[in-house]
């Protein structure tokens, strides 16, 4: 029982990050559905329609937009993130790989195939392995095309809702797509997104965490990038 339970301990520890994280994720969505729901119904009552149950709430474009609209930007970060910092470079940061240096990532991996415990796209080669080694970048570009769709979806749905709340003609999906709502919400997020990692790559030269991989050591040179 005992080694059960430290092998259970071990596991969580390993992986207490992503843990962490997703626990975040689920608290910080349930306060966004429950206050997105009191606000929902606050406008509701204010254009003196009926105020809609929690579970009516799912039934509502708000949720979603708003849901897909904060996701799609921050899936857009991580796919800009992942394929700029393979082709530029920011002297002194951590974030950023150095200037005229083979760095480890940069291996190839068809050198690797028989080594001991490599993926199996490695071991495959071919078209697999041509995937697998962008497959980073191309999982978080899917992402944010989904949550960009999702974005355009519940964006629509809200919008169409409002119209009907306000007497207004039914919009159709292609006005929709090229209202200056849809791409003032998007671009609202994304050049958000762009600032922070700018933030994060410039930041990272001169000032410090201790304790922190995303930071150089805090007696390490403005130049260095360890």
């Amino acid at each position: 029982m005992s080694d059960t339970r430290s092998a259970v301990t071990t596991w969580l520890q390993q992986r207490g990050l992503t843990l962490v994280l997703l626990g975040l994720f689920f608290l910080s969505g349930v306060g966004q559905i429950w206050s997105g729901w009191r606000e929902y119904n606050a406008d509701q009552r204010e254009h003196g329609q009926a105020a809609v149950s929690l579970g009516g709430y799912f039934s509502t474009g708000h949720l979603y937009e708003a849901l897909f609209e904060n996701w799609e930007s921050e899936f857009l970060q991580m796919a800009a993130f992942v394929v700029l910092t393979g082709l530029l470079v920011q002297k002194g940061s951590p974030e950023s790989r150095r200037f005229n240096v083979t760095e480890p990532f940069d291996a190839e991996p068809r050198d690797h195939r028989h080594d001991p415990d490599v993926p199996w796209p490695v071991r495959r080669g071919g078209w697999v392995l041509t995937l697998y080694e962008n497959s980073l970048s191309l999982a978080f570009a899917l992402l944010f095309v989904c949550s960009w769709v999702g974005h355009l979806l519940g964006g629509f749905a809200a919008f169409r809702e409002e119209a009907l709340t306000h007497g207004q003609p039914v919009p159709e999906l292609w006005s929709y797509l090229w209202s200056s709502r849809l791409w003032f919400e998007s671009f609202q997020n994304w050049q958000s997104e762009f600032l922070s990692i700018a933030a994060m790559v410039w930041f990272s030269v001169y000032l410090r965490q201790r304790g922190s991989p995303e930071s150089k050591a805090v007696h390490a040179a403005h130049s260095e990038h360890d």
